[in-house]
Order: C-alpha cells, then structure tokens, then sequence
C-alpha cells in the first residue's frame, strides 16, 4: 500500500471513530432533560456530574394547597436530613450508561415517601418514554415509572 493510500485509510478511520464516538455520547446523554412521569404528579430534570447521570425533583403535585417548598424529607431515617426540602432534592444518582443494552444501570433512587434508597436503572424505550426502575437488589423485586420528556 502507497503511503497516500496509509494516509487516507488512517484518516477514514479516524472520522469513523469520531462518528462512532459522537453517536454514542448522544445516546447516553439522551437522558438527559426535563421528564413528566405518566401520571402528571412529578417532573425530574436528569443531567451527568463527574461522569454519572443524577437527577433532581422540579415539580410533584401537592394535594394539600400548602407551596412545593413547604414539604421536606420527614421520612429519612437520618434526622439531620429530614428538614431538607423535597423540590430541587437529588432523587436519582449514580447511573452509568451501558452501551451493549443501551440502559443506565447500577444506580440508586431515593423514595422520599418512604425514606428508603433502592437500587436503580432506566432506558429509553421505542415510544419514547423513560422507564425508571427501582429495585431492591433483583430487578423482578419492584417498581418502574415512565417518564415522557418535556421541553
């Protein structure tokens, strides 16, 4: 092989690599943005921190007429926690992207109405919809909530 024909095929696959690279970190940013679970009653904004997918509570329904930042953590198991406020609380943590399932996995969600942290994963599914699911220790052991994305 030419030294042009070594040139253009190093250069070929550079560009796909960048590509391959490029599509793959949009995939796993996918999740990021601002989602309305199904039944209307929370909203989350997801975002990454330090290489993780977190995600904190925007707005939940408040059936008692009282203001959103009225409500803290009364359930935590820790007292020097329970007078942190329920809106702009971290709810998700930890979630790596795992590119073979094309899911965020290995992460934690805490359940405020319960004061408990279960483990956690999510994807995206062909509709669109964010599926949270938490879990103790065995997915087939808990809850999924779907999400749809709002702007």
């Amino acid at each position: 092989m030419s030294l042009k024909g070594v040139f253009i095929l190093s250069v070929s696959l550079s560009l796909m690599n960048i590509a391959t690279h490029g599509q793959t970190l949009d995939t796993r940013e996918s999740i990021c943005g601002k989602w309305e679970s199904t039944e209307k009653d929370l909203i989350i904004q997801v975002f990454t921190q330090g290489g993780q997918f977190k995600a904190e509570i925007v707005w939940y329904a408040d059936t008692d007429d009282k203001p959103l930042d009225y409500w803290t953590d009364v359930h935590n198991p820790n007292p020097a926690l329970r007078s942190r406020k329920i809106l702009g609380m971290s709810i998700l943590r930890n979630l790596a992207y795992n590119p073979n399932t094309n899911s965020w996995e290995n992460g934690m969600v805490y359940d405020s109405k319960h004061g408990r942290d279960w483990n956690a994963s999510a994807n995206i599914g062909k509709q669109g919809l964010l599926k949270v699911r938490g879990y103790w220790h065995f997915k087939f052991i808990g809850r999924t909530m779907s999400f749809k994305r709002i702007k």
